[in-house]
């Protein structure tokens, strides 16, 4: 069956960075931010660990963003919802500092726009972790645009998170795709490459490769943005 739809990881796939870096250096910058308020930057952390378990662990129940203010207000009340517009700020601002611990590869705007004039929809499937404003930030750090993508991922508009299969029906229920008609394009084994038990093509980019598990992975379709662009163009 024809490929009708590419599916693109963000985060260490469009966007080169080391995992533990960007959290390291997003995680200070929250923290700075938020001790002026009174946050204690420890308990932050950890705060934020806790609600990015509670919308990795969603039940579809409801939104990713509201799981992780539920268990926000468990933490703190319903006193921390008076900043949740300082939050939506940070992400607005201090959170592009962020960027220079991430690299940037043109390929991956290249690629992008490869996938359209071979006549292929084309989908953002960042895990939905971060507020619509932050996803948009880190696009751009990859030089991209919302505007680049049919449809993108968020916490406001998702109601599960990779590797939960259900993140991935959700994606295929929007945009009126079978799994069998598109490509997901990640670099995390454990996260992306899970599609394929719904019956989805994969293609693994291994210049930021993600494999907490040590599988093999010479199963899969895999190699850099090069490598990439020639294997969409032979589907």
């Amino acid at each position: 069956m024809d490929i009708k739809a590419v599916l693109f990881d963000l985060d260490g796939t469009l966007l080169p960075m080391n995992q533990d870096e960007f959290i390291g250096a997003y995680f200070k910058l929250l923290a700075a931010r938020m001790a002026t308020y009174g946050y204690e930057p420890q308990k932050l952390v950890e705060s934020v660990w806790s609600g990015t378990k509670a919308m990795i662990m969603n039940d579809g129940s409801c939104t990713n963003e509201t799981a992780f203010w539920n268990k926000f207000v468990e933490i703190y009340g319903d006193k921390v919802l008076e900043h949740k517009g300082i939050i939506d700020d940070f992400y607005t601002d201090e959170f592009n500092k962020a960027k220079a611990v991430c690299g940037f590869n043109a390929s991956a705007k290249k690629v992008v726009e490869h996938a359209k004039t071979l006549g292929k929809r084309v989908v953002l499937a960042t895990n939905p972790l971060f507020p619509a404003v932050a996803t948009k930030n880190r696009m751009n750090w990859a030089g991209l645009i919302p505007e680049d993508f049919e449809y993108f991922t968020t916490y406001e508009n998702s109601n599960y998170c990779k590797p939960n299969l259900k993140y991935y029906e959700a994606i295929l229920e929007h945009i009126g795709c079978k799994p069998e008609e598109c490509l997901m394009v990640g670099n995390d084994v454990s996260e992306d490459m899970v599609v394929e038990k719904l019956g989805m093509k994969v293609f693994l980019l291994t210049d930021c490769l993600i494999n907490k598990n040590e599988q093999d992975i010479s199963q899969y379709p895999q190699g850099g943005f090069e490598e990439l662009i020639k294997y969409l163009s032979e589907l």
